[in-house]
Order: C-alpha cells, then structure tokens, then sequence
C-alpha cells in the first residue's frame, strides 16, 4: 500500500474512528454515487479526508480493507498489519478457474514453417493464423443451455464460505456481465438472474454479510443489470427482486460449526479463509481465554452426519484456514472445484500435513500457485501467499506446482503467464520424497539453481534422518533433540556484559557471533578469534552461575532472510560456554557422544565431522526447498537427511554442482 493511501486511511480513523460506520458510510456514498452517476469522492461525508488518485478507481477495493481493519480490530490485532486482496490477483485466479482443463499443458502439436508452402498457399496461411491470435480468451466457452453452469459460462452453484465485503462474487459477477455483451437484452437479464440464484455466499460477521449484500447491488446496478429506482423493465432486474435474492443467497451462518444453509452442493468454491489462529481470535474481547477454548473444543468435537469428527485435520495450534479448506471439500459436490487463498506455510508446515494427506489421497490436487513472502503480493503482513486448485473426491496422480511467482506471472485475462515456473510432481517420487506428507518443495527461479535444488532432494530423500535412532550415528538409545539456548537475554540481563579489557567470565555466545564469509562458516567471538570491537563484543560475556556451563557442542543459527546465500550455519564451540537462545544446538545423548569418539578419536572431532556434513550444499538447498517460512523450526533441522560418514568422499559431503 502505498503511503498516499495509507495516509488516507490514518486521516479518516483521525476524522471517524468507529469503524463499522466507516464502513456503513461508504457503502451508502458509493450507492449514492452509482444512483447520480457521479465518482463515489463527490458523495462522500463532509469532513471525510479528500480521496487520493489511488483509491478513485475503484471503491470495492476501499470496503475490502475497511473491513479487514475492522475484523483485525474486533479480534485485537492490528489494523495496519492487513491488506485487501488485490483485485488483479482475484480475477487472474477466477480466469484460470473457468478455463479449468482447456490451458493444461499438451504436446505441441507438428508444425510446417510458413516457407515451405506454395506461395499461392502462404498468404491465406498468414490470414488464417491472424484470425486465430485475435480470437479473445473468453470466446472459449460454450453459450448452451445448461442447468449446470449459466450461459456465461459460471458454474452453479458459486460458493464461497467466507464472503467477506464480497470481492469474489463482485468479480464472478463482473465477467459474467462482459460474457453476456453479445446476448439479446431478455437472455442477459434471465441468465443473470440464474447466477444470482446460484451464488451461496456465507460468512460468520454481520457486517461482512450486510456489507456483501449491498456491494452486489451495487456492483449490479453499475453494470446496468439491475435498476435501482424501479421495478425493473425487459432488460433490467427491479432492485426489490435482486435484493429479495441477494439477501436470500448472501447469509451470516458459521459454515465451520453450523450445517450448510442450501441443499445443493456447489460445483464451484472459490474463497480466501480467514488466516488466523484460534488463540489468536477474541484478542480484544474481555472474554476471549473463555471463548477460544471453548471455540476449540468445540470444533474438535463436533461430528459429521454419519457420526465421524467433522475436521480430521485438526492439529496443534490451529489456523482457521485448515479448517476452511477441509470444510469446503466436504461441503462441495464431487466432481466439483476448489480454488483457496491460504498462507504459502501449508505447502510445507509439519502441522498442514494431515490436511495434505487428506487433499491428496481423497481428492484430486492439480496445481497450487506460489508467491513466495518477498513477491510483492501482500495479504497478511510478510506471510507467502498459495492457490490450491483441488477436484473434489477425483484422485491425484500429478501435482502441478507453480512458483516461485511474482505479481507479475498474474494476467486478468490469461491467469497464469505461460512462462511461468511449474514443477511436476508425480504422485511415486512425491512421496518418497516427503515420506507421504506430500510437502510441495520451494524452488529458485534460475533452472541452473531448479536442477541443483531437485539433483539433492533426490540424493538426500530416502537417507535416515538427523534424529532417527538406528542408525550408524544412533544405534539405539535416545534419540537426538534439538533445543534452543540456554539463557534468555531479557531474563539474565544483570549476569550478560561486554567483551573489553580484562573481561572476566565465561564466552557467551549468540547467533551475531556465528558468520558466514567467502563460503565458510566461522566461530567469531573474541574469546575465540581475532575481532575487532563492534557487535560482536556486545553481550558477550557471561557472569552468571557457572552450571550454565556447557561441553562441546555443535551449535546453529538460523538465517531468517530467505534471500541469503544459506539457511542454516553450522559450528563447533568449546566446552564452558553459555548460549543465548538465539542459536539451537544438538542435544546428544550419551550413545551418540561415545560412538563419535570411537570413531574419530576424540569428540572435538566427531563434532567437527557432523558440523562439516550439516553445512554442505547438498543439505542447504533440501532445508531452503522444505522451508516451510523464514522461521526455522526444531522439527525441521530434526529431520534433516543424515547418511553415514564412513567412506563418504569430500564431494558427496560437501557437494558441488555436478554431484548434488
């Protein structure tokens, strides 16, 4: 968003800081505008800061992110860490939707060059191509008569359970509306009528659904399809008619707990979920730890018509949008679409994977676009955003992933560019290479870096993992665990000082401490190396107990960047040091600590030969491409590929270009 706009929004909570009348206020200014036919900045309240250039063009935009503030505010959370969905984005999404099947990729087909014909053959050739590249992308669908879809090619019914302030129907209605150019008046005005009966558009807010209703209307009226001050005429719906059907189709119900309030299920559903965890819901309500945990419980508990639990995905701290997807496949016919904005995390969270798994072995997964955290495609803050595009109850045998994307690889009127990146992952190497928790892998954009990233996936797949016991590293025993640091800074403070002449103490290290220059991964505390004064000898030195005191042990930092060159820096520190939870290091079990020092000499030694291991190539392209955000989880360094030492070459442990 850019400041202009934000500025905006700032002078308007200076000028009307309720919220819900922000929103109220707007929507009657917009009606207003549509019924005079003027801008919706002329019809706007007095006193209302005057409208930038960005906001002008197009008022839907505007609503979507009042009530996104609004619903962060009524949950506690921050209104400025929101964005409205971008309308680009939507359409390219729904684009793709209704041309499901028809752009799938296909041999190309046997070609003749143009030289090799006859001249008297080349120039109706040339004519004919012409005609073929000016046929629009629309024209490719069929106008019959179909109780399934609407003349204009929508299919029905149009579901979308959490309906917000209405972009995706505004949208749906808005290409139906350019589809229907070429019929006669009395066919548009009965096929629009069929898709308003035809929308099932829910959501749990009143000010979401009051909001959606009038946006119809609205959006309607604009696009001379319903007559606001009538009763409506051959062409045109009376504006009592289409609310007595919007109102009817457009309704507050929780489609999480409560039952589906239609008896036909919808052939398309195409909704973004709201992101957000349980715990994180009811924030601002004097009652919410009362609230969520009843929300929860509930929510594990409520059960199916058949008696089964209704959400069998449910993991850990819940997001809402898990929830959403395992819904809408179960309330969607088979047969039917699926199309979800989510957070790019459930391509590859370890809590997701029951969802995964459901998705995969139940349905028919066929693509998810990818727009990684740094694309420029905002929703939530920093967050990745994916598109899942799931046949409900088909079977899935490949699993088209697109990405990494950019705001760029999205079109209004194509979808998807066709240079977009794909990655095919057939269902057999999927699932050897994730042990069936089908995570889709992030992959760089560069194909030298592509084939890189898949030559180790493929390498490192079926090899024991880090933690596994059983091992050449952990034959029995307990397993090996990763922890964070012992200390604190915040809570030991008093006992935490700089390093400077004549320190006395103990090295307290943190993650500043661990460096990566020309390639290499270095230990840089003065305790240790040459530095010179600067970061490094900040909060360096530990004065506390001494039984914080640790052995030798290989320590990690993690890189949070995703635009750095690694994502995990492995070293060795001496005993008698203290760690800042910064860093995590291996915890390793008394069997693991003696079967190092039988097979290296002495544990210095061992430790230096993991440390080695864990900071080749090989398995810093497996940890970016399984990354699932910039966070790194203790689950994800535990799982990390580890084959045996004995007899491994330098280059299969390092890794280069041509052995990864």
């Amino acid at each position: 968003m850019t400041s202009e706009t934000s500025g905006w929004y700032a002078r308007l909570d200076h000028e009307c800081p309720d919220r819900v009348e922000q929103i109220e206020s707007w929507l009657d200014a917009w009606l207003l505008a549509t019924n005079q036919g003027q801008p919706v900045a002329a019809t706007l309240p007095r006193g209302w800061p005057t409208l930038p250039a960005g906001l002008l063009s197009d008022p839907g935009s505007v609503l979507d992110h009042l009530l996104a503030r609004y619903e962060a505010e009524s949950d506690g959370r921050s209104p400025r860490g929101v964005y409205a969905t971008p309308v680009r984005f939507v359409d390219a999404i729904l684009c793709d939707e209704l041309h499901h099947g028809r752009s799938r990729k296909k041999e190309p087909p046997a070609t003749l060059s143009l030289t090799a014909l006859p001249p008297s053959f080349r120039v109706f050739a040339e004519q004919f191509n012409e005609s073929i590249r000016g046929q629009s992308f629309e024209d490719d669908y069929s106008q019959e008569s179909d109780e399934s879809h609407t003349l204009s090619g929508i299919p029905l019914p149009f579901a979308d359970p959490s309906v917000g302030a209405g972009l995706f129907a505004d949208r749906i209605i808005r290409m139906h509306a350019d589809r229907c150019s070429g019929m006669d008046a009395q066919q548009r005005k009965e096929d629009t009528l069929r898709l308003l009966e035809g929308f099932q558009l829910v959501d749990v807010s009143d000010i979401a659904v009051e909001s959606a209703r009038k946006r119809l209307l609205i959006v309607l009226a604009r696009l001379r399809l319903v007559d606001l001050e009538g009763e409506g005429s051959e062409s045109l719906i009376g504006r009592s008619e289409a609310n007595l059907i919007i109102e009817s189709n457009v309704r507050c119900a929780d489609p999480l707990r409560g039952e589906w309030p239609w008896n036909e299920s919808p052939r398309l559903l195409v909704s973004r979920p709201p992101w957000l965890r349980i715990k994180d819901r009811f924030r601002g309500h004097p009652e919410g730890s009362q609230l969520r945990k009843g929300l929860s419980k509930e929510l594990r508990q409520i059960k199916g018509p058949d008696g089964s639990l209704r959400f069998s995905a449910i993991k850990g701290n819940v997001n809402l949008y898990r929830l959403y997807i395992e819904r809408s496949l179960q309330l969607s016919q088979k047969g039917g679409r699926v199309r979800m904005v989510v957070p790019e995390s459930v391509l590859r969270e370890k809590s997701s994977a029951p969802l995964r798994k459901l998705i995969v072995l139940q349905n028919e997964w066929d693509s998810v676009w990818s727009f990684p955290d740094n694309q420029q495609l905002p929703l939530v803050g920093a967050q990745g955003v994916s598109v899942l595009g799931i046949t409900v109850a088909g079977t899935t045998e490949v699993l088209t992933s697109f990405g990494p994307l950019h705001s760029r690889d999205i079109s209004a009127r194509k979808g998807l560019d066709k240079g977009a990146p794909f990655l095919e992952l057939e269902r057999g190497p999927w699932s050897v290479w994730t042990d069936a928790s089908w995570a889709v892998p992030k992959m760089p954009k560069s194909l030298h870096e592509r084939n890189k990233t898949l030559r180790a996936i493929g390498t490192l797949a079926d090899q024991p993992r880090l933690t596994e016991e059983g091992t050449w590293l952990n034959p029995s025993g307990k397993a090996i665990r990763v922890r964070a640091g012992e200390v604190d800074r915040g809570s030991w403070s008093s006992h935490i000082s700089d390093w400077g002449t004549g320190s006395s103490g103990s090295p307290f290290v943190r993650g500043t401490h661990i460096e990566l220059n020309d390639g290499e991964v270095s230990l840089r505390h003065p305790a240790f190396a040459d530095v010179p004064e600067g970061v490094q000898w900040s909060h360096a030195v530990w004065n506390g107990p001494s039984d914080m005191l640790g052995p030798p042990r290989i320590i990690c930092r993690a890189m949070i960047n995703p635009q750095m060159e690694r994502r995990l820096l492995w070293v060795v520190i001496p005993s008698g040091c203290v760690l800042g939870n910064s860093v995590s290091f291996l915890d390793l079990p008394n069997q693991v600590v003696e079967r190092l020092v039988a097979e290296f000499g002495n544990l210095e030694g061992g430790l230096a030969a993991l440390a080695s291991h864990l900071n080749s190539e090989g398995l810093n392209l497996w940890s970016k491409a399984w990354a699932a955000n910039n966070n790194v989880n203790n689950y994800e360094i535990e799982m990390l590929p580890f084959p045996p030492l004995e007899g491994v070459g330098p280059v299969s442990l390092m890794g280069n270009d041509s052995e990864i």
